[in-house]
């Protein structure tokens, strides 16, 4: 029996127990989840930099700070979330106890990314967590310094038995995927995104896969350019371009292509000053192996600034590439480096069809002060989100469900996204053993009569809160009715 198999077994067994249920047991993991986040943060930070380069201040504001936040949410809200549900019910179960209960799934297989080997890897914990599971964490290899720290450090604070971590390469996932799971949560690329699911399908276990793709950045020529210029050189090249939901590529008109790369070399010194290679806030790239397919994706394409690289050091200049097409070869796939290619389009119409003509991209954005524009923007394509004038910064609000569509992925989570997205939202309904003549109306033999009154009993929904605030007007009425002949007749 593999090491693989001997984890999910006690996990499974853990969890049989039933002791990842109770919503105390929940918080206290909750609670601790939180105490290693902050107690090992030095720990945290400097395996970060080991492996992306990353400053302790950019671990802070990209893989600590939202954790937290997601952590004290959820136990905050956990009770909320928890609670049976209510539903509007027909007037044949009018007087039944009809409501959804939010249930654990079982034992849940989180694979993490090695982009943000943290954020993306615990967040989807901290919801398995909420939702009563166990779950076994997969850190990826790739991330080796952080995946050690996670394993070595992680069971001194959670319950190791119902959170195991396993480490390991391309082997020890396959071995993991072969067992079998009540959820797997996957954050990576499409290609490995397809393995999984096909994995998943052999136990028929329901999958969430948060991919990429290729983010399209539509630039309207009216907008202020040199706002959208400085948002857009942000979200592209933070974590060196190696962000799942940064823009992939510009679009824009020809006759705003060289103010765009102007603003954007203005923004890159005021950011990363004029050499990013000795600057402490620009990272690196993953490894040699990252580092080579992105040189090869720059092939073809014309430089307009940057393009500087130390293979030794997997150090790549921000870059912006002009005068691409869509058949130039940093197109046919995602970047996920410190590239930006500079596709120009003839206006709002050719932009649209040139995202619409692609995968459904993890999300679009749309720098534009036209509402309308952005309106008809959001009517006419498809993309797992869209955000204007800003870039990146919907990730950080927990009441969005985080997600992709199509080839960029599927399922979401964040808040209580990730809560509803790890639990069996079980229907329940309790009826009494009395009212037989009504519930009659559902048996055989049928006729027209009985149709007739079954068409209108099942059709007719009821809103129950809806009653009770009329059944409460009704008593405060005929209170006040009470309260004025009284006083009416006093007189």
């Amino acid at each position: 029996m593999s090491r693989e198999q001997l984890v999910v077994q006690r996990a499974r067994r853990s969890f049989q127990t039933g002791k990842s249920k109770p919503l105390e047991s929940r918080i206290h993991q909750l609670k601790s989840l939180l105490c290693f986040i902050s107690e090992r943060q030095k720990e945290i930070a400097d395996a970060v930099k080991r492996d992306l380069g990353k400053s302790e201040r950019g671990t802070e504001l990209f893989e600590t700070l939202g954790l937290e936040g997601e952590i004290k949410l959820a136990i905050e809200k956990l009770a909320e979330w928890a609670a049976p549900r209510p539903v509007e019910k027909n007037l044949l179960t009018i007087l039944d106890e009809v409501y959804v209960r939010p249930e654990p799934l079982g034992v849940v297989l989180i694979i993490g990314a090695w982009n943000y080997p943290w954020a993306v890897t615990l967040q989807p914990l901290v919801g398995a967590i909420a939702a009563g599971n166990a779950a076994v964490i997969k850190p990826s290899e790739v991330s080796s310094h952080s995946a050690k720290v996670m394993e070595e450090l992680l069971p001194q604070y959670l319950d190791k038995d119902l959170y195991p971590v396993v480490t390991g390469g391309v082997s020890e996932t396959q071995e993991l995927l072969k067992q079998r799971f009540d959820h797997i949560f996957y954050t990576g690329n499409c290609t490995v995104g397809k393995l999984v699911m096909e994995a998943a399908a052999r136990h028929l276990t329901p999958v969430t896969l948060e991919l990429g793709g290729k983010s399209p950045c539509y630039i309207d020529k009216n907008c202020d350019i040199s706002v959208a210029c400085r948002r857009i050189t942000w979200g592209k090249f933070v974590n060196c371009g190696q962000t799942c939901i940064a823009p992939d590529f510009i679009l824009c008109e020809p006759c705003i292509q060289s103010q765009v790369v102007e603003e954007i070399q203005k923004c890159i010194k005021e950011f990363y000053t004029d050499n990013p290679e000795t600057f402490e806030d620009y990272g690196r790239i993953i490894n040699q192996r990252h580092f080579k397919r992105l040189m090869a994706l720059m092939e073809g394409s014309t430089v307009a600034l940057g393009g500087g690289n130390d293979e030794s050091q997997c150090y790549i200049a921000p870059t912006v590439l002009k005068d691409v097409t869509g058949e130039s070869k940093v197109m046919k796939e995602e970047i996920f480096g410190p590239l930006l290619p500079i596709i120009t389009v003839s206006g709002t119409d050719e932009a649209i069809q040139f995202i619409n003509e692609r995968e459904k991209p993890l999300v679009i954005y749309i720098f534009s002060n036209d509402n309308k524009l952005i309106k008809r923007v959001i009517a006419e394509t498809s993309s797992g989100a869209l955000l204007a004038n800003d870039c990146l910064v919907h990730y950080s609000v927990s009441a969005l469900p985080f997600g992709g569509v199509g080839n960029s992925g599927m399922g979401c989570y964040h808040g209580r996204h990730s809560f509803d997205q790890l639990s069996h939202l079980r229907s329940c309904l309790i009826k009494q053993l009395k009212m037989e003549a009504v519930n009659s109306m559902r048996y055989p033999p049928h006729t027209a009569k009985k149709l007739s009154w079954a068409r209108f009993l099942l059709l007719k929904q009821v809103n129950v809160c809806t009653l009770q605030r009329m059944a409460l007007l009704a008593t405060f009425t005929g209170l006040a009715a009470f309260v004025a002949q009284k006083y009416l007749r006093s007189r």
